[in-house]
């Protein structure tokens, strides 16, 4: 029973690092891509970008983001229990679901862009992007059902391969629609008296096009490996003995019972960006600081400090959604330890990544932004610095999302999104009405909201798993190890930066020595055992690795 045990604790981690590993190659797409997409529309077009980018995400979250979790989870339920004549007929009625619930989004996005984009979020200028993304919804809508079925079924590669081609499509059109776009707008501006603007609004709209190219992309891919899996899939269901099988009404309303928790807990969860950002220009507006002014701020924030921060982040995500089927498979045929271990072994796994992304960010804050956005400002620097603890508490938060979802516990979350909304905003509102820390305040409140939710869904699951949370191995070594890898860094940056002369061969050997000085501290301090390094990616080669060094 153990060995079986282990086996599946072996196999939940290394189907989250496979997502994982694919949400860091997007990421990391999705970060060059930007560098030359923010050269073309600048910090001005980045603000247009990233208030479409909101506005639009909502709307995807309602209609789409919370299907895969819900998909995912029946599908994983039905599949342990042997029922894939019900497997298959919830891919069908999610399928109808996504694709409905996907044009009333796009309706929506269609017919109150204006509204949106001049009175909540004082960008009037962004509807050029925003309209672009309205069919988007519905692709998205249908693409999510069918990465939940594959993740369901416990595997993680057609949704990995899927997210991979879906960032190289969207990386290459964004760019060269927005070069295109951009000189379009710029002659539009001139006749309309405002080149500048209308040449940043233009080319934000050509890279929300290339959103929409990756998507179509991704969802051709996940069909055609659809396609070729039910044939299969049939096959099996024919053989499979007579059992009971569920209507398509009640198998609709499970499906929408599901997903109704899910999709509170994610809209409040995620909504807090699309309204800091609304609070944020509104009091700005009330402060008399024009939007040339606010719009560039709220382009740094948008275009390099999120886009950096959220790197790091794809690997919570990753193992959120390798955790709900994982969790809900063990909890449906009673295997309570097993459940706790897979708590254990995913927390201890994000926290290991997040302490020194958070060390590192913060260190090498400037640098970086040098690196890949040209940009030595302080206040970028200063943002990035003050900002970079954001990791450490959302990918922890984002984590215990999943597993409370995946403990069939769908209300805790939406609670305590609610909570951490509330005290979030009062913090954000009391940081620019009596601070007036501008855009810093919108960063110190992201950080309250992380920070909140992490207590209040530790808490949670703590009362309904009767898991109680290592501490020493989870939290203090890797930050212990963390503290000491960003001092090493940042001495060895400033060495190498006199040594060559050059920020980006001074940033990447700092970093890569700097991962492998908190490889070193992680395992003396004791951070990690021998059979968990063993189930992670290469696990055997990184022990024999630390075998020779005398570090096990």
């Amino acid at each position: 029973m153990a060995k079986k045990k282990k086996k599946g604790g072996t196999s939940f981690l290394m189907q989250g690092s496979i997502l994982a590993a694919a949400s860091i190659i997007s990421r990391i797409i999705g970060l060059v891509y930007r560098i030359p997409l923010t050269d073309i529309i600048g910090d001005t077009g980045n603000n247009y970008y990233g208030s479409a980018y909101k506005i639009y995400n909502i709307l995807l979250i309602i209609s789409s983001y919370s299907l895969p979790l819900a998909v995912s989870k029946l599908v994983s339920a039905n599949i342990s229990q042997g029922k894939r004549r019900n497997v298959y007929r919830i891919l069908k009625c999610a399928l109808l679901f996504g694709a409905v619930s996907g044009t009333i989004a796009a309706a929506v996005l269609f017919f109150g862009a204006d509204f949106i984009t001049a009175t909540l979020m004082r960008t009037p200028l962004s509807i050029f992007a925003v309209e672009t993304l309205v069919p988007v919804l519905v692709i998205v809508a249908v693409l999510g059902v069918m990465r939940g079925f594959y993740q369901g079924l416990g595997t993680m590669m057609p949704s990995a391969l899927s997210q991979i081609l879906e960032q190289i499509a969207n990386a290459v059109i964004s760019v060269w629609a927005a070069y295109v776009l951009y000189s379009y707008g710029a002659k539009v501006g001139r006749l309309l008296g405002n080149e500048e603007n209308y040449a940043a609004a233009y080319g934000a709209a050509g890279g929300t096009i290339g959103t929409g190219a990756g998507a179509l992309v991704a969802l051709l891919f996940a069909t055609f490996v659809l396609i070729a899996f039910l044939g299969r899939f049939k096959k099996t269901m024919k053989r499979e003995r007579r059992t009971n099988v569920d209507s398509y009404g009640s198998i609709m309303k499970v499906l929408i019972a599901t997903i109704i928790p899910v999709l509170l807990s994610s809209t409040i969860y995620n909504c807090n960006a699309l309204i800091d950002e609304a609070v944020f220009k509104n009091i700005a507006v009330f402060q008399g600081y024009p939007e040339s002014e606010y719009g560039v701020w709220n382009g740094i924030y948008s275009g390099k400090y999120q886009v950096l921060i959220n790197v790091p982040l794809s690997i919570a995500s990753a193992l959120a959604a390798s955790s709900v089927p994982a969790l809900t498979a063990a909890l449906s045929a009673g295997h309570r330890k097993e459940a706790k271990h897979q708590i254990a072994t995913a927390t201890r796994f994000v926290m290991v990544i997040a302490f020194p992304c958070t060390v590192g960010m913060s260190v090498l804050a400037s640098p970086i932004l040098q690196l890949l956005f040209n940009d030595s400002s302080e206040l970028a620097a200063n943002m990035l610095m003050a900002g970079s603890s954001a990791i450490l508490f959302s990918s922890l938060s984002t984590l215990s999302n999943g597993l409370l979802q995946g403990m069939n516990r769908m209300k805790e979350p939406i609670k305590n999104a609610i909570i951490a909304l509330v005290l979030h905003l009062i913090v954000l509102v009391a940081l620019m009405l009596g601070l007036k820390l501008n855009i810093y305040a919108v960063v110190i409140a992201n950080i309250a909201f992380g920070f909140i939710m992490c207590v209040l869904n530790a808490r949670s699951i703590r009362r309904y798993s009767g898991y109680r949370q290592e501490v020493r191995r989870t939290f203090l070594v890797p930050a212990i190890a963390s503290a000491g890898m960003g001092g090493v860094v940042w001495l060895l940056y400033k060495l190498f930066l006199y040594l060559f002369r050059v920020n980006a061969v001074a940033v990447f050997l700092s970093i890569l020595l700097g991962a492998v000085v908190y490889g070193v501290l992680l395992l003396l301090f004791k951070g990690l055992k021998e059979e968990e390094i063993l189930r992670f990616p290469k696990g055997r080669m990184l022990v024999a690795l630390a075998r020779k060094m005398r570090l096990l």
